[in-house]
């Protein structure tokens, strides 16, 4: 028997609809109450599965993973503001939404990448490269002890320790390690679905 087109994308809308409820469930839902203390740097294990949650009202970064567990440690985002940088004049704020760091790249710039110039990039719905990511910073322990973490031209700085475990989580997560900005966290609260990585199905779907 043949499908239609039009029944194949009914079919497919229906899905990428499913496929979407990890999503609300992660900007409106609750898993991990705030009570519940992070887990020091020092006794972190990363996880396959584990995503990289960014808050950036707060500039805070969140590993979260499976079993519920997470790493909470400071990061630095863009200055909220209008920038000159590489020959481009843009709003530097770092914008919210789903993302995929899925290429690890070297930046011959030790200044603006840090010692090591490891930067991953960030996908856009993780399909669409953009000159967003997640980097470390030449004076990133002073960006990141400041009270106002608004610091970077638009990308995500973390410490150079926090880099390393986001190095082995995206290891373990084959290259493809999903990332969520958002501007603040529902009262306080680290959300987080264990069927998030269905997300990355529902943006790779094509109507």
């Amino acid at each position: 028997m043949q499908v239609s087109k039009i029944t194949r994308r009914l079919v497919f809308y229906a899905l990428g609809l499913s496929l979407m409820v990890p999503f609300i469930a992660y900007s409106q839902g609750t898993v991990i109450p705030s009570e519940t203390p992070s887990t020091p740097l020092g006794e972190w294990y990363a996880g396959k599965g584990d995503i990289f949650v960014v808050d950036t009202k707060e500039n805070t970064g969140y590993l979260v993973n499976q079993n519920g567990s997470y790493l909470k440690f400071s990061v630095a985002t863009g200055q909220r503001r209008v920038v000159r940088y590489i020959g481009r004049v843009y709003d530097a704020t770092t914008p919210t939404g789903y993302w995929i760091a899925s290429s690890k790249e070297k930046k011959g710039d030790r200044i603006t990448f840090g010692k090591e110039g490891t930067f991953f990039r960030l996908f856009k719905n993780g399909r669409d490269q953009t000159s967003y990511g997640i980097h470390a910073h030449a004076y990133g322990a002073k960006m990141l002890s400041d009270e106002v973490r608004f610091k970077s031209m638009g990308c995500i700085i973390v410490s150079s320790e926090i880099l390393s475990v986001l190095e082995i989580t995206f290891a373990l997560n084959d290259g493809q390690l999903p990332v969520f900005t958002v501007y603040g966290l529902s009262n306080d609260i680290v959300t987080y679905s264990k069927n998030m990585q269905s997300m990355s199905l529902e943006n790779s779907i094509r109507y």
